[in-house]
């Protein structure tokens, strides 16, 4: 495959990526970065090429890392399956990491608080349920307890109530207890943690408090 680059043509379905032709043959395809790297009449060995190919799946690890953190933030467990799933060897995977790491697009500290407070405000959870959902996520342990440090259970239960109030206001008190409990229990609080706040929801019913007040 060494030999001399006879033409750089742009790549017509993706103008980020140039066709490198050798000899007058197509011999592969680079991004532009690393195409400013070459120029026509360039003597390319098999060593060159094996370098010129690695880089480039790198630098492709890297865009398309880029583009899946696009939608929200991702913990670096999360991009590394999705590089993996992508069809990227170790290599390039580790290489986009290093480099999302350095330019400050992954920080898994920074996650655990993202997601605590993305729960926080539209979908209360226990301390309990974000823990286990962050671990899925792969973030270690002291990130997850250093964001944890900021939940107050309490709070983050009679907010998830608040959201049913509306519904089950009219229930008699049995049966809204009833479901109201296993709602929280299915969010991950803890038998008192429940107790209390559905005692709390009931006592603001009664009053005639707004019910979707939070407090």
């Amino acid at each position: 495959m060494a030999g001399t680059i006879s033409s750089l043509q742009q790549q017509k379905k993706n103008p980020e990526r140039v066709s490198v032709f050798i000899e007058g043959e197509f011999a592969f395809g680079v991004s532009l970065d690393t195409a400013a790297r070459l120029a026509k009449g360039q003597f390319l060995s098999d060593a060159d090429i094996a370098a010129l190919q690695t880089d480039d799946e790198h630098d492709r690890a890297y865009q398309s890392a880029l583009h899946y953190l696009g939608s929200r933030p991702r913990s670096t467990t999360e991009v590394q399956r999705n590089l993996h799933e992508k069809g990227f060897g170790d290599e390039a995977v580790a290489a986009a990491i290093a480099r999302l790491v350095e330019h400050h697009y992954l920080d898994d500290e920074e996650f655990a608080r993202y997601w605590l407070d993305n729960r926080s405000r539209f979908r209360p959870r226990s301390a309990k349920a974000i823990r286990y959902e962050l671990r899925q996520k792969g973030v270690e342990r002291d990130a997850i307890e250093a964001a944890l440090e900021e939940l107050d259970e309490d709070a983050a239960a009679w907010d998830a109530a608040a959201s049913k109030l509306d519904r089950w206001r009219d229930l008699p008190q049995e049966e809204f207890e009833r479901k109201l409990g296993a709602f929280l229990a299915r969010r991950g609080f803890d038998f008192e943690t429940a107790r209390r706040t559905v005692a709390r929801a009931w006592r603001s019913i009664q009053a005639g408090e707004p019910p979707a007040e939070t407090m």
